[in-house]
């Protein structure tokens, strides 16, 4: 990681794309923003309660089986094309690009994502450490319309019960935040942050500024001590911001 601004009380840390974990399984083409299976380094274990970020391509027609997860709160956010999702709750859907799925694990849930379709499909897996264990297990799905993401940050998921929560897509059983945004051209947006909190940038594709700092596909920003966040300069950009506790 390259430390781009140190100061007494705030850090921006580069995460290029190319020093994250990296698993080839033919049928599975992923990149590990953290230690994640087969990945360990104890220098990366996640950033505040955001424990796993996986840029994962799914071959066409090939999924995951059937397998259990506890204690998380898993959010998938589609890039391109679609998943089909199976679990031990009874939901059987399909997600499509533009659509995010929150799962609450709680419990412990049982679910399989298979691409049924003919073309890679591409999708971040999301893991939030929640605010309580034995949660009861939770599902919801929902779209995001391209226009709503548009030269802005909408958010996409907000803590359950937080004065926010509303406005957001999703609600979470975690203490965390997320925004997305599509940026070309001309188009910007500037963020607050709390500077007690962690923030995190995650850039899924394109290019883009973010205070300062250029960004290539893949690429990441740890933040702490921040109070805002200034993005401009996209090409065909895709973002996701984080607020998390620190």
């Amino acid at each position: 990681m390259d430390i781009l601004t140190k100061g007494s009380t705030t850090m921006i840390t580069l995460r290029p794309s190319l020093a994250r974990g990296h698993a080839q399984h033919g049928w599975l083409d992923s990149f590990h923003s953290f230690s994640f299976a087969d990945y360990f380094d104890p220098a990366h274990m996640g950033w505040g309660n955001l424990r796993v970020l996986n840029d994962d391509r799914i071959a066409a027609h090939t999924g995951f089986g059937m397998h259990g997860h506890r204690d998380m709160e898993i959010v998938t956010y589609l890039l391109a094309g679609e998943l089909q999702h199976q679990d031990s709750m009874g939901n059987g859907e399909t997600i499509h690009t533009g659509e995010v799925q929150r799962m609450t694990a709680g419990t412990g849930v049982r679910h399989s994502e298979f691409n049924h379709s003919g073309a890679q499909t591409h999708l971040l897996q999301i893991w939030l450490l929640p605010t309580a264990r034995d949660l009861p297990p939770g599902y919801d799905q929902q779209v995001i319309a391209a226009a709503d993401k548009r030269g802005r940050l909408h958010p996409v998921a907000a803590p359950i019960g937080s004065a926010d929560a509303a406005q957001a897509t999703l609600q979470l059983h975690a203490d965390a935040r997320l925004w997305a945004g599509l940026f070309d051209g001309d188009e910007s947006a500037t963020l607050a942050l709390d500077p007690a909190r962690k923030g995190y940038v995650h850039l899924a594709r394109g290019r883009l500024t973010v205070n300062g700092q250029r960004l290539e596909a893949g690429d990441a920003l740890l933040l702490a001590g921040e109070t805002g966040l200034e993005i401009r300069a996209g090409e065909d950009a895709e973002v996701l911001v984080f607020d998390l506790a620190a």
